[in-house]
């Protein structure tokens, strides 16, 4: 039978392998925009890109056997032209970044979306031209915001993250089934559910902050105008109606990010206007 010291041995030694496991690294310079918090990654980036490939791979290929994937070559032009101007930018952030495999999709669907994958693999989705009627600064601005999380390595973050509260979870679950004799799953259980509201939420909402004020620096840096994320976002309200309250949402309110971007679009519009006289 083992003591309680015993259980508190094998704890420690747990929460230690646990948290040496965790490194802190900077994946981007600041900018302009002075976004420098350090991330903490459980996933190793190859691991990442491996599963970031072969989902792109997958829903490339489905969009193609469908006939969606890039049926209106003049909305592809528009999105490749803006993607090429935005691309040279992301060097400010990531040295590494302008020679990554880049490549650019347009997706029909009636979904208001974008993304691009780990590696500069970006799609963007017809309804945000068709139904939204969004200006180049506008797609600009969409697409700015995507290319910002991969740049950041969010979608890296997030998979240590679930790694990590899966590991949390289940030292929850020692704790519970070991001083109160019930079954280990159940504190696993309620730990899921509680750190999901408590930690993975909030941090989500940082990386969409963080995501809008990169964005926005690429975006005036390539020679649109910032400001226009304030309008796409005025449109992309409009669009979603009032959504659900912030604090259980996963992206800042409507409201709390307009002024944000208020902000950021203000400190980065001198860069605009140098590349506006540049060009």
């Amino acid at each position: 039978m083992k003591t309680p010291t015993m259980k508190n041995g094998a704890l420690a030694l747990i929460v230690t392998l646990f948290l040496t496991g965790c490194a802190t690294t900077t994946t981007t310079t600041g900018g302009a925009v002075g976004v420098d918090r350090q991330q903490t990654m459980l996933v190793s980036a190859a691991e990442v890109n491996r599963a970031a490939e072969k989902a792109y791979t997958q829903t490339i290929g489905e969009a193609r056997a469908k006939g969606l994937l890039d049926r209106n070559p003049a909305q592809v032009q528009r999105v490749r032209t803006i993607a090429g101007r935005l691309i040279p930018t992301t060097g400010v952030f990531r040295p590494d970044a302008p020679s990554w495999r880049w490549e650019t999709h347009v997706i029909t669907s009636k979904e208001l979306n974008a993304w691009c994958m780990p590696g500069g693999k970006i799609a963007v989705y017809t309804a945000l031209m068709e139904q939204l009627g969004l200006s180049d600064d506008e797609l600009a601005a969409v697409m700015g915001h995507e290319i910002a999380h991969a740049l950041r390595e969010h979608g890296r973050e997030k998979a240590g993250q679930a790694a990590g509260m899966d590991v949390a979870a289940a030292i929850g679950g020692v704790l519970i089934g070991s001083y109160y004799g019930v079954d280990p799953s159940l504190g696993q259980n309620v730990l899921g559910t509680v750190g999901d509201l408590a930690f993975m939420r909030p941090n989500s909402r940082a990386m969409e902050q963080e995501a809008d004020r990169v964005g926005i620096e690429l975006v005036a840096r390539a020679g649109y105008n910032p400001h226009a994320s304030i309008s796409l976002w005025e449109k992309m309200a409009r669009a979603s109606g009032n959504g659900v309250p912030q604090w259980l949402s996963t992206h800042p309110s409507h409201e709390s990010r307009i002024a944000d971007l208020r902000v950021y679009a203000d400190r980065v519009d001198p860069l605009y206007k140098a590349a506006q006289r540049n060009n």
